[in-house]
């Protein structure tokens, strides 16, 4: 797969997902949003951001809206070579703004697509070149710059979400998605985070919510097991005494010891 250079509107609506090429996206018209692994901003006529490959992004227009998108593969000829130190930039999303000279540069690039594109498609290597120039000016102006940090996970959100879903089968996908992120940069932030795997972290809360329901009323236990995402009654009877010590059944009545700890055993590796 060449470089590609495209011009486009975003649609209105929110869309997200992940490719196996670099993006460079700068808006020409109108604005943008933007969620990149968690890092969020907007684009206006010469900003833009970068998407590296294999990141998650959401993205939407705003209204009459237009962008100019570079896709690069990682073999691309403009980061490849003697350009090699220009695959750099994709270590990290982030959102910059043209300086004069470089909105001057677009403005050539737009105006040198528009003309070439009038004596039909645009040669692979030229489209490569103009690529270069504005990744090897772009890699000038930013290299010195420290990438914005994107923003924490937001535990409490994903104890709600995780929470409402207790009874039904939690992916590291389906908390991924509620937090905008892939799974490997998930899990990684996660880990980092709480010091713990995406799947014990459930697993402490189906426990927890297991206590509550069998010390705060009088329901069989298999329709507790049922509402905390365990698979049968001999399943949570299994897990309880593995992380307290004594069957659920025993568990009625007595004072909680309060929330797992993180050293408490739970079973199994996400």
């Amino acid at each position: 797969m060449p470089s590609a250079i495209r011009q486009i509107p975003l649609d209105t609506a929110t869309h997200h997902h992940a490719h196996d090429f670099h993006q460079i996206v700068i808006g020409l018209r109108g604005e943008a949003e933007f969620d990149i692994e968690g890092l969020g901003g907007s684009i206006s006529p010469y900003s833009g951001c970068i998407v590296p490959a294999n990141h998650m992004h959401y993205y939407s227009g705003t209204g009459d809206n237009h962008q100019l998108i570079l896709d690069l593969p990682r073999q691309a000829f403009a980061v490849t070579g003697p350009h090699s130190e220009l695959i750099s930039l994709f270590d990290a999303p982030r959102f910059f703004s043209l300086d004069t000279a470089l909105q001057h540069y677009l403005d050539f690039l737009l105006q040198e697509l528009s003309l070439l594109s009038r004596e039909g498609p645009v040669a692979p290597l030229h489209n490569e070149r103009m690529a270069g120039t504005l990744l090897g000016s772009l890699h000038a102006r930013l290299a010195s710059e420290p990438a914005t940090s994107a923003r924490s996970l937001d535990l409490a959100a994903l104890d709600r979400f995780i929470d409402r879903h207790l009874g039904n089968t939690l992916r590291v996908a389906d908390l991924a998605a509620e937090a905008c992120l892939s799974e490997a940069h998930f899990s990684e932030r996660f880990r980092q985070s709480t010091g713990l795997s995406p799947w014990k972290y459930v697993m402490r809360r189906r426990l927890d919510g297991a206590r509550a329901l069998v010390q705060q009323n009088r329901l069989p236990l298999s329709e507790v097991a049922a509402l905390t995402g365990f698979s049968s009654q001999s399943a949570l009877s299994r897990a309880c005494r593995q992380a307290f010590g004594r069957p659920p059944s025993q568990l009625r009545g007595s004072l909680s010891p309060g929330p797992l700890e993180p050293t408490q055993k739970v079973s199994h590796a996400y």
